[in-house]
């Protein structure tokens, strides 16, 4: 398939590729490389991103909805406002990536290094974050209402007004008494 000129298949070189508000709809991406790609608003719902390299692309208010992203390199990546529920996002690493406003209900994130990555108001309604490394993120006034944190590791995480309301915080470090009373 190609789109604005560019070859979309598994291990694509796409690095800097513009595919602003492109419909790469269920796309096969698999180990492309897509660094600093300006996919602004694109539609990549159940695209298979898995083992892609995305580090510091734009991805703000993309659709990801079902997309495969297991083991994708996200690093800086601005992922704002993006859309992604029931995405697997298992052992990605979205470390420092912005994902302030993101919709990320349902998504699986199971070993994800989420270090130091921007969650502001973030809805991780029913995420899964079963070990996933969130040392250093900004949880301020994130929803995890019902999500999954078994073992994850949360030194230093900014929690402020985040609601775990129902969330397992099973082996959670760095979580204090009071998240526990929301359940």
């Amino acid at each position: 398939m190609k789109v604005n000129g560019y070859d979309i298949k598994p291990g694509a070189d796409l690095k800097g590729a513009n595919l602003w508000d492109s419909n790469l709809k269920g796309a096969n991406l698999t180990g492309a490389n897509l660094a600093f790609a300006y996919l602004w608003d694109a539609n990549l719902w159940d695209a298979n991103l898995k083992g892609a390299n995305l580090k510091g692309a734009n991805l703000r208010g993309v659709d990801l909805k079902g997309a495969n992203l297991e083991g994708a390199d996200l690093t800086g990546a601005n992922l704002s406002f993006a859309y992604l529920w029931d995405a697997n996002l298992t052992g990605a690493n979205l470390q420092g990536a912005n994902l302030g406003g993101a919709y990320l209900w349902g998504a699986n994130l199971r070993g994800a290094n989420l270090e130091g990555a921007n969650l502001v108001v973030a809805n991780l309604i029913g995420a899964k974050l079963e070990g996933a490394n969130l040392q250093f993120a900004n949880l301020r006034g994130a929803y995890l209402w019902g999500a999954n944190l078994k073992g994850a590791d949360l030194i230093g995480a900014n929690l402020d007004g985040a609601n775990f309301e129902g969330a397992d915080l099973e082996g959670a470090n760095n979580i204090s008494s009071r998240y526990y009373n929301n359940k």
